[in-house]
């Protein structure tokens, strides 16, 4: 593994700082911003988890699809995370450009919920 260990810190470290602010926004009712922060919680964990195998991607898609094959497909996590991230994805885009589409508190709690066990797999597996 060429990737840093400052490189994978400071990444995984960012995930968690999002997933903190996705909780206090949450907490404060705003909830279209919650979700896109819980989404870039997880997006920047997936990242981590790429460059733990010395891969990096300069686009959402790319990170998404590559994780999914070294990920997912592979086994190392469980199929229900690709259906997790493309909802991450998806409502992430709502809560960004969406003007008449709200997101709800339960879908942001949701979520939240989501991305955090996500965040905690990749932790343990970051740790192996």
């Amino acid at each position: 593994m060429n990737a840093g260990k400052a490189d994978l810190s400071a990444l995984f470290k960012n995930a968690l700082e999002k997933l903190e602010t996705a909780r206090i926004l949450y907490e404060n009712a705003r909830y279209d911003d919650a979700v896109s922060r819980a989404y870039y919680a997880a997006f920047h964990a997936m990242t981590a988890a790429l460059l733990s195998k010395d891969l990096s991607y300069s686009s959402h898609g790319q990170v998404i699809g590559s994780f999914n094959r070294e990920f997912i497909k592979t086994g190392i996590f469980p199929k229900k995370y690709s259906s997790i991230i493309q909802a991450l994805f998806d409502d992430r885009q709502v809560g960004d450009y969406g003007i008449f589409v709200k997101i709800s508190k339960s879908t942001a709690r949701d979520h939240i919920n989501k991305a955090e066990k996500m965040i905690e797999a990749i932790r343990l597996f970051l740790v192996q």
